[in-house]
């Protein structure tokens, strides 16, 4: 207070008296106050009140004596500054609304009024500036400004949508390389685009706004697709690569992969259904054909082949006298290279058979905890830098191919060495999970990507980094999975790169009518 008495530099105890009741007035006014000496150099501020202090955030000595653009901090770009700057010096009223920072950097806007105080001669000697907090206000105002922005750009988007709609929905229709449909609710044709026209050789004012069922003649009368389409609306499901085999009456044979989808738009269109049609008739041709040809030259290599180690095994069994070391490991290459050609033709052939469907199950009861220990003892022997470890009993019986099942297992246990170079474990864990037992084989190797397990189980499919380092025809995992799936069991893999993989298979554990008693 003794510094705001000097600046006024009042004579008199009235006046003294007058002052205090001013000063204890401005400072219970919840409004910020400041009153700045435009007589020294740079306007300096040489009284506040405390609700300045209360919404800067600094304290009364820390305000004294500062120029008021202080509280811009380094926001020294706005206009305001320059309008008040302007007025202070023409010595005018003015009023800004100016960006200002509390002393802990805190953003606050201010409302601020200033006033010019003049001496007896007409000359300003002071200022008084008056401000409010309005951070609240402007976070209103901007809020409200960004949502009516936001509610005018969404109506804007929404009816551009709109109109643009039938005219996108026809241009893909119509562009894109597979038989397209548009249903209404009621299954009638609303668009066709031109491959499904040319395809199924009609016409499109034979096609639209008829009954999907109707067209040509009723050839499109087909049960299974009739199934589908009722089960879209209702449920609101896409259906996926649904088969349908049809013999056409102009266009023979047709096997189709359907994708079925409900599409809703606002407004004009109301349950659409996009029916896309994919024509794989030649291309199951062309599998069924390399299906033949893996089996008959499967065939014709294996007679060859056996003859060969026939051979190899007797030239084995009755060396020539006085053979020397190199040529009897040699000849024990030749007989491991003949059994390695062997092993992969004959998962060609298995390939074929579960192509066809021709695969064959002599399901027996047999024990699995015997299968497992036998199969692991069997490649025990086979590869002595590897320790395959069993543990787990499941004391049960399992009604299937015991044949089939311990090919399953040896795939996996050989698949876990090959690709774990440098480790010396595999582990094997069989248990019981509910009807099921459970085989689980780990190796602590390089691991599978995410991207690589979701194909790990297609046939003739091999990641190319391990394409790069090992030999293989991808097709072990294959038979592996379809063998399981045959004895009703599920095959998967849980695999971290450079962690290891644990492949795991179910069977489901025999009951006593299963096997007819």
């Amino acid at each position: 207070m003794e510094t705001s008495h000097e600046a006024f530099n009042g004579s008199g105890g009235n006046l003294e008296h007058h002052l205090d009741i001013y000063l204890k007035a401005l400072n219970s006014a919840n409004s910020g106050i400041i009153i700045t000496d435009n007589t020294q150099p740079d306007n300096p501020i040489i009284y506040c009140n405390k609700a300045f202090e209360t919404i800067t955030g600094y304290s009364h000595n820390e305000i004294i004596g500062h120029n008021c653009r202080f509280l811009q901090s380094q926001d020294r770009a706005q206009p305001e500054r320059n309008i008040l700057k302007e007025c202070i010096e023409e010595g005018k009223e003015c009023r800004v609304e100016i960006r200002n920072y509390k002393k802990n950097g805190k953003l606050f806007w201010n409302e601020l009024y200033v006033s010019p105080v003049q001496n007896d001669a007409g000359e300003v000697t002071h200022f008084i500036g008056v401000q409010n907090d309005i951070t609240d206000r402007k976070r209103a105002e901007y809020e409200l400004r960004e949502e009516k922005a936001s509610v005018e750009k969404k109506i804007q988007t929404r009816t551009q949508e709109l109109i643009d709609n039938q005219a996108f929905l026809s241009s893909i229709i119509h562009t894109v390389r597979e038989s397209l449909l548009v249903l209404d609710a009621k299954f009638v044709v609303i668009s066709a685009n031109t491959h499904f026209l040319n395809t199924f050789k009609v016409s499109a004012e034979d096609t639209v706004g008829t009954l999907l069922f109707e067209l040509g003649n009723h050839q499109w009368d087909i049960e299974a697709l009739k199934d589908l389409l009722i089960k879209i609306l209702p449920t609101n499901n896409p259906v996926i690569d649904f088969e349908v085999e049809h013999d056409f009456p102009h266009i023979g044979k047709k096997i189709m992969l359907l994708n079925a989808y409900r599409v809703e738009f606002e407004g004009q269109y109301k349950d659409r259904i996009l029916i896309a049609i994919e024509d794989i008739t030649d291309k199951t041709e062309i599998d069924r054909r390399k299906d033949d040809f893996l089996s008959i030259a499967s065939h014709e290599l294996k007679t060859p082949l056996t003859t060969i180690k026939g051979l190899v095994q007797l030239l084995q069994r009755m060396p020539p006298e006085g053979a020397s070391e190199k040529y009897l490991s040699t000849l024990d290459k030749v007989g491991n290279y003949v059994d390695r050609l062997n092993n992969l033709i004959t998962e060609l052939l298995d390939t074929s058979k579960i192509q066809s469907g021709n695969i064959e199950l002599h399901n027996e009861p047999f024990i699995i905890d015997k299968t497992i220990k036998d199969t692991v003892e069997s490649l025990s022997l086979a590869t002595h830098d590897y320790k395959v470890e069993l543990s787990g009993i499941t004391n049960a019986s399992i009604l299937g191919d015991e044949l089939q099942i311990s090919q399953v297992l040896n795939n996996l246990i050989s698949n876990a060495i090959k690709y774990s170079p440098g480790e010396e474990k595999v582990d094997v864990h069989v248990s019981r999970v509910g009807d099921f037992v459970k085989i689980s084989v780990t190796d602590y190797g390089m691991g599978i990507s995410p991207h690589d397990k979701t194909k790990i189980f297609d046939r003739f499919f091999r990641a190319r980094d391990i394409q790069k380092k090992f030999p293989g025809l991808g097709i072990g995992l294959y038979i592996s999975h379809e063998i399981i799936a045959n004895h009703k069991g599920s095959l998967w893999v849980e695999s971290e790169i450079g962690k290891g993989s644990t492949f795991s298979f179910t069977l489901p554990i025999m009951k006593v009518d299963d096997n007819g008693k």
